[in-house]
C-alpha cells in the first residue's frame, strides 16, 4: 500500500505529520505535501493512482480536486478527509473496495477523531461483499452488480453463493451456499449467469513456451485462444512462467507488461523435477533440456499443491498451459486465505 497526504495550512501540515507517523508505524509507504497556490489539481493527478489519498481540510476541497479523475468503483483510490482540528475523519471515496472505511476508522482511532462512514451496509451492520472481496484479493468481474447484492441484503433477502472452491468457517448473516444458481459466483471460469455478481480469485498460472523472437501479437492471439478454449477468466491469471532461457524474451516481457502480470522463470533442472505426466517433445528437450516448458512451468509456478488445469496448446510458435493453485474461501476475519 502507498498513501499520499496533502495539507493546506500550517496547522494542517502539523496534523499531516501525525498522519504520516501512523503510516510509518504500520509500514506503509507515504508522503506529505504542503499544497501551494494552484498546485492541487496537479498533485491530485500525479497521486491518483496511489492506494490512498488523505486531504487535511474540507470535504469540498477534496471533492473538487478528485472529480476530474474519477474512473470507477474498482479503480478509484481510497479518499479520506480529516479536518485540521482532527475532530472528524471522513471516508469520502472507495470505502469498501479501496479500503477507505477501514483506514478511516484506524486513522480516527490513532488521532482521537470521530470516524464518519456513510456506506449503508456499514451503517446497518450488514455484510459488505465488495469490502470482503477486496480484503481477500478477489477480483470483481462485474462491479455494477454490487449495488443489487447490497440492496437485497439491506432488505433482509437471503443471498445465495455458488463457489468453485472449498468454503470453511461461519457464513455471514444473510449468506447461504448453493449448489446451483447463485446470486454470487466465486469462480475462475467465465461461465455462469450474467445476472450474478462474479468474484474471481487470482489462482491461475500461465505457462509459456515459444520460439526465439516470437512477437507479442502472436502471444496475444495464443492467450485469447487459450482463455476461450478453457473458459478461464482473465482476472484469474496471477502470473506468467517459463524457462530461464526465455527470461529476456522481448515478446513475453511486453505481454506481461501489457497485462500487468509478474514473470518468473525456472531452470531446466527445476522444470524436469516437477512431478507429473506432461506432453513431451523430443525436439523441445534437445533445445532446452526439458521435455515440456509450458505445462511444467505453469505447475511449478502455481506453488505447492498446484495442478495442471489445461494442457499444452500450440500455434504460431507459442505454447501455453494453465495450472491452478489450491484456494480456500473463508468469510471470517481471522482467516486471511
Amino acid at each position: 500500500m502507498n498513501a499520499s497526504v496533502i495539507a493546506f495550512s500550517e496547522r494542517g501540515h502539523a496534523l499531516g505529520q501525525r498522519v504520516m507517523s501512523y503510516f510509518v508505524q504500520n509500514g506503509v509507504a507515504s508522503d506529505l505535501t504542503r499544497c501551494g497556490q494552484g498546485q492541487l489539481t496537479e498533485w491530485t493527478k500525479a497521486h491518483f493512482e496511489h492506494d490512498a489519498l488523505i486531504f487535511i481540510g474540507s470535504c469540498g476541497i477534496a471533492v473538487r480536486a478528485i472529480a476530474p479523475f474519477l474512473a470507477g468503483k474498482t479503480d478509484d483510490p481510497a479518499v479520506i478527509v480529516i479536518d485540521e482540528l482532527a475532530n472528524f475523519a471522513v471516508s469520502l471515496l472507495s470505502g469498501h473496495i479501496g479500503g477507505a472505511n477501514d483506514l478511516t476508522v484506524n486513522l480516527a482511532r490513532f488521532l482521537g477523531a470521530m470516524p464518519i462512514v456513510t456506506t449503508a451496509t456499514d451503517g446497518n451492520g450488514v455484510f459488505a461483499i465488495d469490502a470482503w472481496a477486496a480484503k481477500r484479493g478477489l477480483k470483481i468481474a462485474n462491479p455494477e452488480r454490487i449495488k443489487w447484492i447490497s440492496t437485497r441484503l439491506l432488505a433482509g433477502v437471503k443471498i445465495g453463493i455458488k463457489c468453485s472452491f472449498p468454503v470453511v468457517g461461519r457464513l455471514p448473516e444473510g449468506i447461504q451456499l448453493r449448489d446451483k444458481g447463485g446470486d454470487i459466483l466465486i469462480t475462475y471460469r467465465t461461465r455462469g449467469s450474467e445476472a450474478a455478481l462474479k468474484l474471481v480469485p487470482p489462482v491461475i498460472t500461465l505457462g509459456i513456451g515459444c520460439k526465439k523472437g516470437v512477437t507479442t501479437e502472436s502471444i496475444e492471439r495464443a492467450y485469447e485462444l487459450m482463455l476461450k478454449k478453457s473458459s478461464c477468466h482473465p482476472l484469474s491469471i496471477v502470473r506468467v512462467c517459463s524457462i530461464d532461457l526465455k527470461a529476456q524474451e522481448p515478446g513475453i516481457l511486453e505481454f506481461c507488461r501489457i497485462h500487468s502480470l509478474p514473470y518468473e522463470t525456472f531452470s531446466a533442472q527445476e522444470l524436469m523435477a516437477v512431478p507429473g505426466i506432461y506432453t513431451a517433445s523430443a525436439f523441445v528437450k534437445q533445445v532446452t533440456g526439458v521435455d515440456n516448458v509450458c505445462e511444467r512451468s505453469a505447475v511449478l509456478g502455481s506453488g505447492e499443491g498446484g495442478r495442471l488445469l489445461t494442457g499444452k496448446n500450440a500455434g504460431n510458435g507459442v505454447t501455453m498451459a494453465l495450472a491452478i493453485s489450491p484456494y480456500t474461501i473463508c468469510f471470517e476475519e481471522e482467516n486471511k486465505t
